[in-house]
């Protein structure tokens, strides 16, 4: 899905922020505007027009250059540039969909962990891992997916193409930085998020038993390279499974949350808490059997590999935190009648206030 990565990363540089802003307006001081503000009472005397001040001089104008005043005199040298341009794609449909669609996942979707934290957090009991931010934000993928659809064929799969484009290029810039943080702060593709912890990034001042700074953290492409494809096959994963939801009703779209959202935890049973203290408390969690790093089906423990700890912090509950799973029927409601209720929303915004970019009216409400 991510076919035109390269040249939106060769881009990425040139893309101007994505915030509807209006025009700046020039204007020239002249002897006519000092007028119409008149001076109160006991002001110091302004400088007149023939004193040479900063904001009366005139700024000059950069010289137009050989190009520029080629094409403005010359009709055929005018006729070619603009043939040449579309030839290479410069204002067409598909780059104007890149650029906006930017905007898109920066401002509507890559925010939300953020802006609902403590739910996700505090009621979801995800961890505060890049993972779960991938999650989050990958939900909301969906959620404009779904609206994006419905544009007409010439302008919604361009603007579904690039929102997952810059959505999995971001994704692999976070990669990085986590897996490999840079000795010296980088600009990100997007922003900084402070949902997870970058566990790699030594501390100021962190140094090794032996008294050497700690080195920074290094991972070898082929790490990000798998994660890139565990990540993919959440992304299908997820969007398939809301997609069922999303036709055959909310119970189907409750487990998709559970499964998606939740972590599918309990599926094997609630391991409660044992009168006997020699007993030793069970880890279980969910195993992807589909992509990512299972390989062969055939040859996999499942049991082993369910009491392996992958690191993403989601797992069965202990029998101390069994209580937790009490208030899941509840998460669940909250979380499909949210996606109900911003599709429903979506739904009223129209293709025009969309194909121009204006992102605000997309923009997710809270969940709850």
């Amino acid at each position: 899905m991510v076919a035109r990565s390269i040249l939106l990363r060769q881009l990425r540089s040139n893309i101007t922020p994505y915030s509807v802003s209006l025009p700046a307006t020039r204007c020239l001081a002249t002897k006519r505007s000092s007028k119409l503000t008149p001076s109160p009472a006991g002001a110091a005397p302004k400088p007149t027009a023939n004193a040479p001040t900063s904001q009366s001089s005139p700024v000059p104008e950069e010289p137009k250059s050989w190009l520029t005043r080629k094409v403005e005199t010359s009709p055929a040298a005018r006729n070619a540039f603009i043939g040449l341009t579309n030839l290479l794609g410069y204002g067409s449909d598909k780059q104007v969909a890149g650029r906006r669609a930017r905007g898109f996942y920066e401002e509507i979707c890559a925010v939300m962990p953020d802006k609902e934290r403590d739910f996700w957090i505090n009621d979801c009991f995800l961890p505060p891992t890049f993972q779960s931010w991938f999650t989050v934000t990958n939900l909301h993928i969906w959620m404009l997916t779904v609206r994006l659809r419905a544009l007409p064929q010439e302008h919604g799969k361009p603007y579904q193409q690039a929102l997952v484009d810059h959505f999995f290029i971001d994704i692999e810039d976070r990669i990085r930085t986590v897996l490999q943080p840079p000795a010296e702060p980088t600009k990100p593709y997007t922003f900084d998020s402070p949902f997870y912890v970058k566990p790699n990034v030594p501390s100021p001042g962190a140094t090794l038993p032996n008294g050497k700074p700690k080195p920074l953290g290094r991972a070898p492409d082929r790490i990000v390279t798998q994660q890139m494809k565990i990540f993919k096959e959440q992304w299908t994963g997820m969007g398939l499974s809301f997609d069922v939801g999303l036709v055959k009703g909310d119970m189907e779209m409750a487990g998709a949350v559970w499964r998606n959202l939740l972590g599918a935890r309990g599926a094997q049973g609630i391991d409660y808490a044992d009168a006997n203290p020699s007993t030793t408390a069970v880890y279980r969690r969910a195993v992807n059997l589909v992509g990512g790093e299972v390989v062969n089906v055939a040859k996999i423990d499942l049991d082993k590999e369910e009491v392996t700890d992958d690191g993403s912090g989601v797992h069965d509950f202990p029998p101390s935190e069994t209580d937790r799973y009490l208030s899941y029927p509840e998460v669940m409601l909250d979380v499909v009648g949210y996606v109900r209720r911003e599709l429903a929303r979506l739904e009223r915004v129209s293709d025009e206030d969309i194909i121009s970019g204006d992102w605000r009216k997309l923009a997710f409400g809270r969940v709850k």
